[in-house]
């Protein structure tokens, strides 16, 4: 993967941290005449027909969020200021794209990060991602820190690489207050400014 095993290790996530996931698959539903309400931190809970108040079958949402990944995740905004905390820590770090996603999806997601000033390394896993993140951060001799906004992934990463500086971001300014938290274990920065600086401190000193 061209990782150089001198320098730290930053393993980035995607969907709600370098890019507005929700925002982007809620214009891809409005367009097959369904609704996305965020109402609640969680993803096919918040599709609904329009009118009702009972959610979308949990399997019909799935089919609609690989159809996403296949034919419409190239339509989400940047995060505001990753790309370019990026750029920044690629100065002194190995910048890693970590993202759970379809695999028919990757060339698309592929397609999306090099448009937007992303275009790292990319991983595409399935399931929680400790393994992975073990085995990437086993490549290199420093430290190594993984971004993501779900407390599941992060707690994965604890528990297979406990040695990780682990951080929680959650870019949609919509789901900030929805999001669970466990900031007793993981620390949670919505901003890519100050989470730059903290990446920083954490393997760069």
């Amino acid at each position: 993967m061209g990782v150089d095993p001198t320098r730290p290790l930053v393993l980035v996530d995607v969907d709600e941290v370098l890019g507005l996931f929700m925002r982007g698959f809620g214009r891809f539903l409005e367009g097959r005449g369904l609704e996305f309400r965020v109402d609640r931190f969680a993803l096919f809970q918040n599709i609904y027909r329009p009118g009702e108040d009972q959610h979308l079958a949990v399997e019909e949402g799935k089919a609609h969020f690989d159809d996403f990944f296949r034919l419409g995740c190239g339509d989400m905004e940047p995060a505001p200021g990753g790309a370019q905390a990026l750029r920044t820590l690629s100065r002194r770090a190995n910048v890693v794209i970590l993202t759970n996603a379809p695999g028919a999806g990757r060339l698309a997601r592929a397609r999306w990060l090099g448009r937007h000033g992303l275009d790292y390394p990319l991983v595409l896993n399935s399931g929680p991602k400790g393994p992975i993140a073990a085995g990437l951060v086993a490549q290199v001799g420093g430290p190594a820190a993984f971004v993501d906004d779900l407390i599941s992934n992060l707690d994965s990463v604890a528990e297979r690489a406990p040695a990780v500086n682990r951080f929680q971001m959650v870019a949609d300014p919509r789901l900030q207050p929805l999001a669970p938290a466990a900031p007793d274990r993981h620390r949670r920065i919505d901003d890519w400014d100050e989470l730059r600086e903290a990446i920083e401190t954490a393997v760069l000193r």
